[in-house]
């Protein structure tokens, strides 16, 4: 049992945003039907560091495990009558297409709820479907929300360049905000008995990761500074930050300048301002953490209550995964026959907890198969170009 058994999705997604949400569904026991193009979604190609892993995308196979592949031409005359037909027996229709193209293919919101009144029909978009930022055709991609919403600008010291995050964090960010939209509909469906449309966006998502910095600014009235001396984010005081240790770097948490003395008596901060003075409070507070191991740190600060972590490479944070049997790691038959690694679920449910059921999908490896619930031999054939086994 999942939580999610016997509901059945429409996955019109491609990229990130809309594939790792439907994955999401996915794991908590949800059918999800894949719809892409005969040679396959976009990423499906993007290499990552340069290479592909048996032929496809890492990126792909990290997000459309427990996925069906349906492969079709959109424009095919029976694509439409299959898909319309195919979405009366599915719960939710989710598309990241730019606005209004599937609605212009007959497959748009109104298309779905006249045969399935009660559909949730979810979209993605970089600027949302209707909104003055959409209407200008500004292109929608993680780096480029990540710049035009500040977040890139927030990142570094003051005399770096804009410094992005380390991962499509917008991308995934909407993500999770997709499939929490899709659970919040469902539950409005089973309790009140209605469809609707949910809508989500990269660059409302980018400003609403923001809600504690906007909200400093807009009502404490002054803007923000990155720290020169590289403080851990540009809205909060020292120490809060990375610092160099003797054999690698160490990050403390928020902590008072008086608690750190404390634990730390080589520094003092005199009178120094936790904010005004954040650069030579860093200065000061380096050049002792300079002259020890990190473990030395870990075990002083922690002796005194006070939160620091080494910083440590992705590799490693694997590898230690790994080590404990963390089933966040979990192994899987790759699309050429090879086993894979891939990150699992971060969603914990006790009595009905996420399940790998299947791989990530060929592309249209269950074509066949899903159109026979609603097309004839003759039509799947015309469809699929002959291409139904």
């Amino acid at each position: 049992m999942q939580a999610l058994d016997g509901i059945r999705v429409l996955d019109f997604t491609q990229m990130m945003l809309g594939p790792f949400g439907t994955q999401i569904l996915g794991d908590l026991g949800a059918d999800v039907i894949k719809v892409e193009r005969p040679e396959g979604e976009w990423e499906r190609s993007l290499e990552m560091m340069g290479a592909l892993v048996d032929g496809e995308s890492a990126a792909y196979l990290a997000m459309n495990r427990n996925k069906r592949s349906l492969a079709l031409d959109l424009k095919h005359p029976l694509a439409r009558t299959a898909l319309l037909e195919l979405g009366k027996s599915c719960d939710v229709v989710v598309e990241n297409f730019r606005p209004g193209v599937l609605a212009r293919l007959g497959l748009g919101y109104e298309d779905f709820a006249a045969v399935k009144p009660d559909i949730i029909y979810a979209s993605g978009s970089g600027w949302g479907q209707d909104t003055v930022f959409a209407r200008e055709s500004r292109p929608g991609q993680d780096l480029l929300i990540q710049a035009m919403s500040g977040l890139a600008a927030a990142g570094g010291r003051r005399s770096d360049p804009p410094t992005p995050a380390g991962t499509a964090i917008v991308d995934h960010a909407t993500a999770l905000t997709l499939a929490n939209g899709i659970l919040a509909a469902l539950i409005a469906r089973n309790t009140h008995g209605i469809g609707q449309r949910v809508e989500v966006d990269l660059y409302s998502t980018a400003i609403a990761m923001q809600c504690q910095e906007i909200s400093t600014f807009v009502n404490q009235g002054a803007d923000y500074e990155r720290s020169e001396a590289g403080v851990g984010q540009a809205w909060l005081s020292a120490p809060f930050g990375i610092y160099e240790a003797r054999d690698g770097w160490l990050a403390i948490a928020m902590a008072s300048l008086p608690a750190v003395s404390a634990a730390v008596p080589e520094v003092q901060f005199g009178s120094l301002d936790p904010w005004s003075d954040r650069d030579e409070v860093k200065h000061r507070l380096e050049a002792v953490t300079r002259t020890q191991p990190v473990q030395h740190w870990l075990d002083t600060l922690g002796a005194s209550g006070l939160w620091a972590a080494r910083v440590r490479s992705t590799r490693e944070a694997v590898d230690e995964l790994r080590e404990h049997g963390s089933e966040l790691i979990v192994t899987v038959d790759g699309p050429g026959g090879s086993p894979i690694e891939l990150i699992g679920s971060a969603i914990r449910l006790s009595a009905t907890p996420w399940r790998q059921r299947l791989a990530p999908p060929r592309v249209g490896e269950h074509s066949a198969d899903i159109l026979s619930e609603v097309l004839t031999p003759q039509e799947i054939d015309e469809l699929l170009g002959g291409a139904s086994s």
